[in-house]
């Protein structure tokens, strides 16, 4: 689960559960609004739990060490190193004595190191 959907449904089951008071509060629930306002409140519970024990998704650890040489013709690309497309992933990303990387010809792309794009 990202990091960004597990806030979202931390948020929202809090919302839940803090609005279900106000059922109780509001003009003297009967025996249907006692149990909608129940069952609100725990599904908001049980959301807030199952989302707090979520391990983020995404998380990866890349390194690269001691890489040979990458070499890129004509439109090509080379990476000595990581490539992370778009920044994709939230662990660490590690390139150390990585090898040469060169680049020849209209639109090719080098990297020894980590790649981003």
């Amino acid at each position: 689960m990202s990091q960004g959907l597990k806030i979202t449904v931390i948020v929202l089951a809090l919302v839940g559960i803090a609005s279900t008071p106000l059922v109780w509060l509001l003009d003297g629930p009967d025996g249907g609004q006692m149990v909608g306002a129940s069952v609100q409140a725990g599904a908001g519970i049980a959301a807030l739990v199952w989302a707090w024990f979520q391990h983020p998704g995404n998380r990866t650890e890349d390194t690269a060490a001691h890489t040979g040489e990458a070499r890129a013709n004509d439109g090509g690309t080379a990476v000595a190193g990581v490539k992370r497309p778009k920044g994709r992933g939230s662990g660490s990303a590690k390139a150390t004595r990585t090898g040469k990387a060169t680049a020849t010809g209209e639109g090719s792309n080098a990297s020894s190191g980590i790649d981003y794009s």
